[in-house]
């Protein structure tokens, strides 16, 4: 299978991961015999979104392993809605897991991937040793802020993409245009938009919004358990999409030691603020 991620030769090493048939690839760095830290990205990223914060990382002694999740990138891109629920999603996590000798990792994830890590997290306490999400709140608490805060008006995409068709062919022509918009430099919109171009690319993107929505008889998220290992998160005040009042919130939700970043910056973490990213998962990791 080619490599769409546009990952270069040398950033690390290959790693296929396949769970009933399907194919995850995944960028794996740092030493081999490091504590393994899961790095996941969101919409529309792919596992280069980590290229800044991994090395940071494997300095420190942590092996990262960085997969394109289903839908994006190299990875294997099913049909349908079904297939991006996310009790699919988590079970891909638990198979990076599996094809690193891991029984324990430390999760990091942003936006979409955060949403994952949470999960995740949540579900699977025994596998997880520590977990830090940037940018997006835990769940429930982002459902309790739809009520209670300016979320809805934030959140508007999340109903628009789940009108068939019409927002892939929106999409396709102003990705890069609308990234920019939400404080991503022009460059990283551009290489980010180009590998959604071809006929199909967006709709496995899009279905991860789509799963969520048509979960009966209400969406997952309102029963996300709460997390009980040790967890950071990380959140911009200045991020477009995801709001004060859930950021807050998401410590009611956290039974484990908990610790609340903020920062400075928007909602595109791994690309523009590698430093403080690589810092907040040490510190994590450093004192569990």
């Amino acid at each position: 299978m080619p490599d769409r991620s546009g990952s270069r030769p040398g950033d690390g090493r290959s790693l296929a991961v396949r769970r009933d048939g399907m194919r995850l690839e995944a960028r794996d760095a740092g030493p081999r015999g490091g504590e393994v830290v899961v790095l996941l990205h969101g919409f529309p990223q792919d596992r280069t979104c980590w290229d800044t914060v991994a090395p940071l990382l494997g300095a420190a002694g942590l092996r990262t392993v960085a997969p394109d999740q289903r839908g994006y990138g190299g990875s294997d891109r099913p049909s349908g809605v079904s297939p991006y629920r996310v009790e699919e999603l988590v079970a891909d996590v638990l198979a990076v897991a599996d094809a690193t000798g891991s029984e324990r990792i430390h999760v990091v994830g942003h936006d979409w991937g955060g949403v994952v890590a949470w999960e995740v997290a949540a579900r699977h306490p025994d596998r997880v040793a520590t977990v830090t999400v940037l940018s997006t709140p835990h769940p429930s608490a982002y459902v309790w802020s739809l009520l209670r805060s300016r979320q809805p008006l934030m959140s508007w995409y999340t109903l628009a993409v789940q009108l068939p068709v019409l927002p892939e062919l929106v999409l396709s022509a102003t990705l890069a245009p609308v990234l920019v918009g939400s404080g991503l430099p022009p460059d990283l919109a551009e290489r980010y938009a180009s590998r959604v171009s071809g006929p199909g690319d967006l709709g496995p993107m899009l279905a991860w919004y789509r799963a969520v929505a048509r979960r009966a008889p209400r969406p997952w998220s309102v029963g996300t358990p709460d997390v009980r290992v040790p967890t950071t998160y990380v959140w911009g005040r200045h991020d477009p999409a995801l709001g004060r009042a859930a950021a807050e919130r998401t410590a009611h939700h956290v039974t484990g030691r908990y610790r609340f970043v903020e920062l400075d910056a928007g909602h595109w973490l791994p690309e523009l603020h590698p430093s403080e990213v690589a810092e907040a998962v040490l510190d994590r990791i450093a004192t569990p």
